[in-house]
């Protein structure tokens, strides 16, 4: 039996000694909420631009280009060893396969939805995971809050996509798998190895759906470039800057920080993209938040 810490863990979470080698050394003297503010900014900034990408290059084909980027970074950066035991395979396969799936699930999601309600949607996974199995009268306040949330979210104005609400929801889904392999994947690579091979095991796994729903246009200097810079915004740079604020601060104050990610990624769909919401829309996405920090602070660890 393997004990998960799932304190609202992150979907980069287990990346967190990834990119050592190339963490900023000046990023030192900078607080630690600041770092994690800017990582949650950086990947919010980064979806919105790969939504920009979309009419030209597809939301798959967008998700193609960031996991092939990303992968040829770490790659490059960790130089990994493919001399691996069946079940490493097995493991790094399975992590790979579930970060392509959760990615096209998350990008066709703001295909039809706002970002900040489809970021609010995906939370659910992870935080159903914190509280699953729990008897404690306050982690059924935090789930009965979230659920509220999504209710005025889905019913609270606006017209919303059931179609975008279910691609959310199979991101979260697969995001709670994630954290669990996570610590699979830990215990069977070091450093940042396994994830550089997972991370291309996955941008092969979209590849051939990438180059069937957008052909050519891959290969359109502008669209790599930009692509180039999606990949940057959703992995390097928030894996930097988290590796550095997790060296200083316990991975539950972390976790509370990371909660604000649904506000966050409302707020770059508004300033970016120019996605108004409305007023019940943000009181939802006030109630996930508060039901991630919430159960994040007072849960215990789960065993899985």
């Amino acid at each position: 039996m393997v004990t998960v810490h799932v304190e609202r863990t992150p979907r980069r979470f287990s990346a967190r000694s990834a990119l050592a080698a190339i963490a900023g050394r000046g990023l030192g003297s900078v607080p630690p909420p600041m770092l994690v503010l800017a990582g949650i900014v950086s990947v919010q900034v980064g979806a919105a631009l790969a939504k920009d990408l979309f009419p030209i290059a597809g939301a798959v084909g967008v998700v193609t280009l960031r996991l092939v980027f990303a992968a040829v970074i770490l790659l490059v950066a960790w130089r990994p060893s493919l001399r691996m035991t069946r079940q490493s395979w097995l493991v790094v396969g399975a992590f790979g396969s579930v970060f392509g799936v959760m990615n096209v699930c998350f990008y066709e999601a703001i295909v039809r939805l706002p970002l900040g309600v489809a970021v609010t949607i995906e939370f659910l996974g992870p935080l159903a995971l914190a509280i699953g199995g729990s008897r404690r009268w306050r982690d059924l306040l935090w789930a009965l809050l979230a659920a509220g949330g999504v209710a005025l979210l889905t019913d609270g104005g606006g017209r919303v996509s059931w179609l975008g609400v279910l691609f959310a929801l199979g991101a979260g889904t697969c995001w709670a798998c994630y954290i669990l392999l996570s610590a699979k994947l830990g215990a069977q690579s070091s450093g940042g190895g396994g994830l550089a091979v997972a991370m291309a095991v996955g941008g092969l796994l979209v590849l051939p759906f990438g180059v069937a729903q957008s052909g050519t246009a891959l290969l359109h200097p502008v669209v790599l470039a930009a692509g180039f810079g999606v990949a940057l915004l959703s992995s390097v740079v928030p894996y930097s800057v988290e590796l550095e604020a997790l060296r200083r601060i316990p991975p539950r104050v972390f976790g509370v920080l990371m909660s604000l990610e649904p506000a966050v990624a409302a707020l770059a769909g508004l300033i970016v993209l120019g996605q108004g919401l409305h007023p019940l829309q943000w009181l939802a996405i006030c109630l996930v938040v508060g039901a991630s920090a919430g159960a994040t602070r007072t849960s215990p660890p789960a065993e899985i």
